[in-house]
C-alpha cells in the first residue's frame, strides 16, 4: 500500500505528450525505465531481489533490495518473508548510479558482501542524473539527497530488516557527484561512521556541512583512472583536498586520515573504466571488491586495470593531486551511459541528445 503501483508509473509516462511516431530513443531515460518491469527476481548469489517503487518527498523513488528472503518483512509482497522487527543484523551498501541509470539496471552489489546486503535507487529525474541539472551542476542536489536519507531510515524500515548502524554507500559516475557534493554534507550525520566509495566522480561540498564531526569516523576512498573526463580531473581532486581539509579540522592527524580516506586511479582506461576494458565491467570489478576496500579486507581490487598491482589503499594526504593523461573521448566526452535503454552504444542519436551540453560536447 505504501508503492506506487509500476503499472500506474507506466501508464502516466505513455500518457505524456509524444510527437507522432516518436521512437523510444527519442523519449526521456526515464521514460523508457518506466517501460522496464520491475517485481521479484532472484539475484546472482540465490538471495531475493525486489523492483519496486515509492514516493519519497513527492519524488518516485524506484529502488531494488537484494536479500535473503527471511530478511523482508510481510509487507513487502516477497514470498518467505518472514522477518518481523525493523532491525536485523546485516548492513546495506546503498548505491547511486551514473547518468542514464546503467549501473542501477545492472545492479553490480546484489550479491551479499560482508555481512551487507545490496541496494540500488533509481534518480527520480527524466534524464536519470542525480541530483538533475547537468555535468558538475546538480541543480536539485539538495531534493535528492533529501529523499535518499528518508528512503533508507523511513521507507525501508517498512520493508526488509537490517541493521541502521551499518549503511554504507557507492557513487558511480554523477551519482558520486551527488553524493560529495550533496549528501555527505547534508545527510551523513544520520548514518555515523559510514563508508563512502566515490566511483569516477567526486565533487567538494556544495552545501553547508551540517555536522563536521562525522567526519572523525567516515571512511571515505576515491576510484579513479587515468583516462578519467577531463572536467572530472579536475573536480576529484578538489573535493580530496576539500574533505582532507574537513577531517584535519576535527583534529585529526595525518596518519588518522590516510587511515580513512584513500584514493587510487592506477588504472589505465577512461571514465569508470577501472579494469581497463569498459564502463559496465569496470564498475562490476570495484563493487565485486567492495568489502576489500572500504570494510578492513586489505585494500585489494581483483581485476584492476593495468599498471595497477590492485592496492587502492592510499592515502590522500599528500596525494591530492592525481596525475592524469588526456581523457578519452566516450559518447562525445559525456558521463551518460544507458545501454540498459539503447541495447548498444552511446553513439546513438537519442543518446548523443542527452550527452550533448552536458560535461564536454
Amino acid at each position: 500500500m505504501y508503492a506506487l503501483s509500476f503499472a500506474l508509473l507506466a501508464t502516466l509516462v505513455t500518457a505524456a505528450p509524444q510527437r507522432a511516431g516518436q521512437t523510444a530513443q527519442q523519449q526521456t531515460a526515464q521514460q523508457q525505465a518506466a517501460q522496464v518491469p520491475q517485481g521479484i527476481s532472484q539475484a546472482a548469489d540465490g538471495s531475493t531481489i525486489l523492483d519496486d517503487t515509492v514516493e519519497v518527498n513527492g519524488l518516485p523513488i524506484r529502488f531494488k533490495i537484494a536479500a535473503p528472503a527471511d530478511q523482508f518483512l510481510a509487507a513487502s509482497g516477497v514470498p518467505g518473508a518472514a522477518a518481523t522487527p525493523a532491525n536485523g543484523t546485516l548492513g546495506a551498501n546503498v548505491l547511486l548510479h551514473g547518468d542514464g541509470g546503467q549501473s542501477f539496471f545492472d545492479f553490480p552489489n546484489q550479491n551479499l558482501q560482508a555481512s551487507t546486503m545490496g541496494v540500488a535507487l533509481l534518480a527520480p529525474d527524466p534524464n536519470l542524473f542525480w541530483g538533475g541539472g547537468a555535468g558538475l551542476e546538480r541543480t536539485d542536489g539538495v531534493a535528492h539527497a533529501q529523499a535518499i536519507s528518508d528512503f533508507i531510515t523511513t521507507t525501508m524500515p517498512q520493508l526488509v530488516a537490517f541493521n541502521n548502524a551499518a549503511v554504507v554507500f557507492t557513487g558511480v559516475s554523477g551519482g558520486s557527484l551527488l553524493m560529495s557534493g550533496f549528501f555527505m554534507p547534508a545527510q551523513m550525520q544520520n548514518f555515523p561512521n559510514s563508508a563512502v566509495e566515490l566511483n569516477c566522480g567526486a565533487l567538494a561540498p556544495q552545501v553547508p556541512f551540517v555536522d563536521e564531526t562525522v567526519m572523525q569516523g567516515l571512511r571515505v576512498h576515491y576510484q579513479s583512472t587515468q583516462g578519467e573526463l577531463a572536467e572530472l580531473q579536475d573536480a576529484i581532486p578538489q573535493a580530496i583536498v576539500a574533505y582532507e581539509q574537513l577531517a584535519a579540522g576535527q583534529g585529526l592527524s595525518a596518519e588518522q586520515i590516510n587511515a580513512l580516506q584513500t584514493v587510487d586511479n592506477t588504472p589505465e582506461g577512461g571514465h569508470c573504466e577501472f579494469d581497463g576494458v569498459d564502463f559496465v565491467s569496470g564498475v562490476q570489478t570495484m563493487l565485486t571488491s567492495y568489502a576489500a576496500v572500504m570494510q578492513g579486507w586489505g585494500g585489494v581490487v581483483q581485476g584492476l586495470g593495468a599498471p595497477s598491482n590492485g592496492l587502492v589503499n592510499t592515502g590522500v594526504v599528500g596525494n591530492e593531486q592525481l596525475q592524469f593523461v588526456a581523457a578519452r573521448k566516450r559518447a562525445e566526452g559525456g558521463m551518460v551511459v544507458n545501454r540498459w535503454a539503447q541495447g548498444g552504444d552511446m553513439e546513438e542519436e537519442g543518446v548523443r541528445l542527452l550527452a550533448c551540453g552536458r560535461v564536454s560536447c
